[in-house]
């Protein structure tokens, strides 16, 4: 299988932030943002892998300075690492106010997706070749990330054995 750069999976999607995506404080909803997230995050896997995917984990997302309403919104997402059949992809978000042009870094996330075959099953991606000095810092990072994620999935398994479903609600 190709290696693959991370120009190959580079997505950016930029919108701008209307009335309805707002909340009484005339910001963005996070969970708005979250959604813009996952998608520019599944488009960049597919780019990387022309497969199909799904979101297997998202790390995390970090919140770092709120969005007004009128301002635009720009998304950039690239695959950082690959396993087998997954990928991590990092997303960085930047918001812009249109009529002074000044640009903040808004959120960043880490989300963990998986490609699938035509059966629904997890099939083998490339692998990913990093370009800048900053997608070299995220590749030489990634491990960490894993082994994080791979504890607080133990930790959440432990956790759910745990929980009782009641049989009406």
């Amino acid at each position: 299988m190709k290696i693959k750069t991370t120009q190959d999976s580079r997505t950016i999607q930029a919108s701008l932030v209307q009335p309805s995506d707002t909340n009484y404080h005339g910001t963005i909803f996070g969970g708005t943002m979250m959604a813009y997230i996952d998608e520019v995050a599944a488009i960049a896997a597919m780019r990387h892998s022309r497969r199909p995917v799904v979101t297997a984990s998202i790390d995390s997302i970090d919140f770092l300075a709120p969005v007004k309403m009128g301002h635009s919104i720009c998304l950039e997402a690239i695959v950082t690492a690959t396993g087998r059949t997954s990928m991590e992809i990092f997303v960085k978000v930047i918001s812009e106010n249109l009529q002074t042009g000044e640009r903040v870094l808004t959120a960043t996330s880490f989300l963990t997706f998986v490609a699938l075959d035509e059966e629904g099953n997890p099939t083998e991606v490339p692998a990913v070749e990093p370009q800048t000095d900053e997608e070299k810092r995220l590749m030489a990072s990634a491990e960490e990330r894993k082994k994080m994620r791979k504890e607080r999935k133990a930790s959440t398994q432990e956790f759910i054995s745990q929980l009782t479903i009641e049989k009406t609600i």
